[in-house]
C-alpha cells in the first residue's frame, strides 16, 4: 500500500478501536460473534476466501475488494485477526467502501469527488485518489468540477443552511441524513453482520481549494 494510504489507515484504525471501546458489552459480543462466523475453520484468522464468502453472503459486495482486504491486513500476513476485523466493522458502519475509479485502490485518506455527481445523487459520485487527480490520470465528463471530501462536507452543510426553512430545507436534511445514518445504526449493523425539488440548485455548487 502507498505510504500516504498507510498513514491514513493508521488514523482509521485508531478511530475504529476508539469506536469499538466505546460500545456496550452487547455490541462487543455481537462483533465477536461476527468474527467467529467469518472464521470458518476456527483458526482465529480470517483468510481472503473466508472474507469474500462471508461478505457476499451478507450482500456487502462493496467490501469484497482485494484492495480493502489488503488495507485491513496491517501485518501483511494475508489474514485478519480480531483487531483487524474491528476496522472492517467500523468501515461497514460508516459505509466507507470507496475505491478510486482510476487506479482501483481503496481510498483510506483524502480523495476527490465529482461535485456534480455528488449533489445530483448519481449512482456513482466518481471518487479518485489525490495522485490520480493531481496527475490528471482519470476520465470523466468534460465539465466535471472535483472537490476534496472535506470541501464537499462543508458545502453540504452550507446547502442545508442556505435552503428555505420549509420543503427544500427538509429535503436537503433528508439527503444528508442518508449519508450520515450509519452514525446511529451501529447496533443493527453489528447484528446484521453477526446474524428533490426540480428547482433545487444544490448541484450548481463549485469549489476551489487554492
Amino acid at each position: 500500500m502507498e505510504g500516504s494510504n498507510k498513514a491514513a489507515m493508521e488514523g482509521i484504525r485508531k478511530a475504529a478501536r476508539a469506536y469499538f471501546d466505546n460500545q456496550s458489552d452487547r455490541k462487543k459480543k455481537n462483533a465477536r460473534k461476527a468474527f467467529k462466523a467469518m472464521d470458518k475453520d476456527g483458526d482465529g484468522q480470517i483468510s481472503l476466501p473466508e472474507y469474500e464468502e462471508y461478505l457476499k453472503k451478507k450482500k456487502a459486495n462493496d467490501f469484497v475488494h482485494t484492495s480493502i482486504f489488503r488495507a485491513l491486513d496491517k501485518n501483511a500476513n494475508e489474514s485478519l485477526d480480531f483487531g483487524e476485523a474491528i476496522v472492517l466493522f467500523y468501515l461497514m458502519q460508516s459505509g466507507r467502501a470507496l475505491i478510486c475509479k482510476s487506479c482501483n485502490i481503496f481510498l483510506a485518506g483524502a480523495y476527490f469527488s465529482c461535485s456534480q455527481c455528488f449533489f445530483n445523487d448519481s449512482v456513482s459520485t466518481y471518487e479518485i485518489c489525490c495522485a490520480c487527480y493531481g496527475g490528471d490520470n482519470f476520465t470523466h465528463h468534460d465539465d466535471a468540477v472535483f472537490c476534496d471530501h472535506y470541501t464537499l462536507l462543508r458545502q453540504s452543510r452550507s446547502a442545508v443552511q442556505a435552503a428555505p426553512p420549509m420543503r427544500k430545507r427538509d429535503k436537503a436534511l433528508q439527503i444528508l441524513k442518508k449519508g450520515l445514518l450509519a452514525a446511529s445504526v451501529s447496533t443493527s449493523v453489528l447484528e446484521c453482520i453477526s446474524n428533490g425539488d426540480d428547482d433545487d440548485d444544490s448541484s450548481k455548487f463549485s469549489c476551489s481549494i487554492m
